[in-house]
């Protein structure tokens, strides 16, 4: 597709006629990490339909389109607080076929326009995803303020096990 990498990055509700495609590019998206790393997935998406549908219908969610020249590259599903204007990126993720052109950049940068409101955002990554780590940090300005393991486990993900790598991850915040 030539001459779309200069067409920016927009941001589009996504619409209930295309939840299901959505969920399935995000579980697409997040299953080539976790087979470079492991070689395999476990049994079933990851995440979860049913952490997917969670995750979209939790209060103050929105699940968003990432678009470049109006061709979907990617998504997010982001929680907004209006009161505290503190922030989640819960979900986020560009094609496989999109990465390496600082897609995901742009649309973090088009997600905190979109939220100028924001105080600060937080986000979580799991410890074998060092993609996201540099992502996060060094491109986007998030730093690590939590680390989470068998021994300081996260009271607001799953349980031991259920995430590939066990229950080691990061969380990210950015005071804006």
């Amino acid at each position: 597709m030539q001459g779309m990498t200069d067409d920016p990055i927009t941001l589009a509700p996504t619409h209930a006629d295309d939840l299901a495609a959505f969920k399935r590019e995000l579980q697409d998206a997040f299953a080539v990490a976790v087979i470079e790393e492991f070689g395999s997935l476990p049994d079933g998406p990851i995440p979860s339909d049913d952490d997917l549908d969670a995750s979209i219908a939790a209060p103050g969610a929105a699940a968003l389109r990432i678009l470049r020249g109006g061709r979907k590259v990617g998504g997010a599903v982001v929680r907004i607080d209006a009161d505290t204007h503190r922030n989640s990126l819960d979900l986020f993720f560009v094609s496989p076929d999109e990465h390496g052109r600082g897609l995901g950049h742009e649309a973090w940068l088009a997600i905190e326009r979109m939220y100028p409101q924001t105080r600060v955002w937080e986000t979580h990554t799991p410890y074998f995803e060092k993609r996201n780590i540099h992502f996060y940090v060094n491109k986007c300005g998030f730093r690590i303020i939590e680390f989470f393991s068998a021994r300081h486990p996260d009271p607001h993900r799953p349980g031991p096990g259920d995430l590939p790598g066990g229950d080691e991850g990061f969380r990210f915040e950015k005071i804006m």
